[in-house]
């Protein structure tokens, strides 16, 4: 599991991965319900942007918070922040740091934490839940906590012919030949390990397979987080509407999740 981690730490440190976060601006649809929601609250909060990477965030959020501070493990991600926004008027703090290990910042210390773009699907099991209790940790009470993470449900139902399909032949090559590289690089996976597991590590296609990226099933996502956070929503990636039932179709057809939760 550390070569996990060592993995993804060397990929986010690449040039040309850098400069692709650096490049991107647009709020998700999710991210832009969350913003609306907490519009009135926001010029009060002490927000935390984790993983914050190229900056896209940081744009939307940092010009209504009362202290905006974005940070990530990779230096090279912080230096394209600072680069990116350093003629802004509006006071921005970027630094380095690891959202497993938050010493710099004391206690009860923010109103709204933000750790998107499936950041913390990045490092292994023990890693995450460490993740959790930093955060909670740093978080006042009534603090909102708001991430994505990978859907390990609709993974499981995206890995079939039928879904690579489609009406253009070259779409259909492309997916056939994507869906033959997943498996070449998971062959301990099988179909009923994706049913039956808690959660799976698999070298997804993000980044043309460079990543190692935890998936997890909405159901355990909510269990992991209710030992420390309370008022579990999810959203799907690419809607504004709040998934009601566990059951529903968009659980198992979005492969990003979003949760927002409370602290306290």
């Amino acid at each position: 599991m550390a070569f996990m981690a060592d993995r993804n730490a060397t990929t986010y440190a690449a040039a040309d991965i850098v400069n692709y976060y650096a490049q991107l601006n647009r709020l998700q649809p999710a991210e832009s319900a969350l913003l609306e929601r907490l519009r009135d609250q926001l010029p009060g909060m002490k927000m935390l942007d984790i993983g914050v990477g190229g900056g896209r965030t940081a744009q939307h959020f940092a010009p209504l918070v009362q202290q905006y501070i974005g940070i990530d493990y990779s230096p090279e991600m912080v230096a394209a922040c600072q680069k990116r926004f350093r003629k802004l008027d509006h006071p921005m703090s970027f630094e380095v740091g690891d959202a497993r290990e938050l010493s710099q910042f004391d206690d009860n210390s923010f109103d709204f934490i933000l750790f998107s773009f499936n950041g913390i699907d990045y490092v292994p099991h023990e890693d995450r839940l460490n993740i959790f209790q930093e955060i909670k940790r740093v978080s006042r009470q009534g603090c909102y906590f708001f991430f994505s993470s990978h859907n390990l449900q609709a993974l499981e139902k995206e890995l079939t012919l039928q879904k690579q399909i489609v009406i253009n032949p070259v779409k259909t090559y492309v997916n056939l030949v994507m869906l033959g590289l997943f498996w070449l690089f998971n062959r301990p996976i099988t179909r009923a390990t994706l049913a039956e597991s808690e959660y799976l590590i698999v070298r997804d296609e993000s980044h043309n397979f460079r990543l190692d990226t935890y998936y997890i099933p909405a159901a355990q996502q909510i269990k992991q987080l209710s030992k420390d956070f309370s008022h579990v929503e999810i959203y799907p990636w690419q809607s504004t509407e709040r998934i009601l039932d566990l059951d529903a179709s968009a659980i198992g057809r979005d492969l990003w999740l979003y949760y927002l939760c409370r602290v306290g």
